[in-house]
């Protein structure tokens, strides 16, 4: 089967140089077509239907719903507000139901309902305090929205139960400068990456810390991006080293490799490949994965400031 991405990115008018969401096959990096879109720096696809979600990056944030078609080429279906200011991330709950949207620039989270086709519906704003920036959404298994808040060195909890709430057990409290910005979880385990203090963390199920380790070996300043868990490995972006660190899942460093290129913002692990999205260097690095180590052969798909990618078979 053809695999195929959606990549992501910053346009001009968002301080960028690319033309959109672009559909790339993976197999030979062919690029297959490009969808116009302002600033869709994160792509977030329904589990069940050919429908794709992307922010709108800008003061005004936005939340986009997109067609996809039997080629996979896309169609913008409807529009609405994040109800943030530039909102950088969002998720789809794994039934298909609720669309959550992190909006860095006002710290808002925005919960918008979906229907049977995949239209947005009902919405739910949570503001915060100042100096919040909102920077990812996860539904966790247990019925809980987490939202990382770089600002405030906080996960924001919420309930998902037909209606969204607050968490009355209140925001969970990290590490104080850490700057939470991605995390992951596996088995009863979260992991997330400080963006400010150059760390990765792991935590138990009540949030206990059981860990702390930098992100990057080489003592330098370090802005870690993306984080993600695949086959037993926590993988972790790091910006300014431009590397991919390498751990396993008690946080014991395995290794460190070259991203490909310039700042890291985002990477996939499809099958036995990372796909690297070099924000700086316009362009998406290939990077065969053996034994769980990425290794970078030279092969980039070149596209303007990239800063998410989507795989997809």
């Amino acid at each position: 089967m053809t695999e195929l991405a959606y990549i992501g990115g910053y346009t001009s008018d968002t301080g960028g140089s690319g033309a959109g969401i672009t559909l790339v096959d993976l197999d030979g990096l062919v690029r297959l077509g490009e969808t116009e879109a302002s600033g869709p720096s994160f792509l977030a696809a329904h589990p069940h239907l050919p429908i794709l979600y992307a922010v709108g990056e800008g003061e005004q944030g936005t939340v986009s719903v997109f067609g996809r078609a039997d080629d996979d080429a896309l169609t913008l279906l409807a529009r609405r507000p994040s109800e943030g200011s530039f909102p950088c991330q969002l998720a789809v709950d794994p039934s298909g139901t609720l669309l959550a949207v992190a909006n860095y620039g006002d710290g808002t989270v925005s919960v918008h309902g979906i229907d049977g086709s995949g239209l947005l519906t009902d919405l739910w704003t949570f503001p915060h305090r100042e100096g919040s920036h909102a920077h990812q959404a996860v539904f966790g298994p247990d019925g809980v929205l987490y939202v990382t808040d770089l600002g405030t060195d906080e996960v924001r909890r919420h309930l998902v139960d037909g209606e969204v709430t607050a968490h009355p057990g209140g925001p969970v409290r990290l590490a104080s400068g850490m700057g939470p910005r991605h995390m992951a979880r596996s088995g009863d385990r979260w992991y997330v990456a400080g963006e400010l203090d150059g760390t990765v963390r792991v935590y138990d199920e009540a949030w206990r810390e059981l860990r702390a380790v930098p992100a990057g070996a080489g003592g330098g300043e370090n802005a870690p991006s993306h984080l993600e868990v695949s086959g037993g490995y926590v993988y972790v972006g790091n910006r300014g080293p431009d590397t991919i660190s390498v751990f396993s899942a008690a946080l014991d460093p395995i290794a460190e490799v070259g991203c490909g290129g310039v700042w890291p913002r985002h990477f996939a692990v499809a099958g036995d490949r990372m796909y690297v999205a070099n924000q700086r260097s316009d362009g998406v690095a290939v990077l065969a994965v053996q034994d769980g180590i990425p290794r970078f052969d030279g092969e980039v798909f070149a596209v303007g400031t990239p800063s998410c990618v989507l795989p997809h078979a």
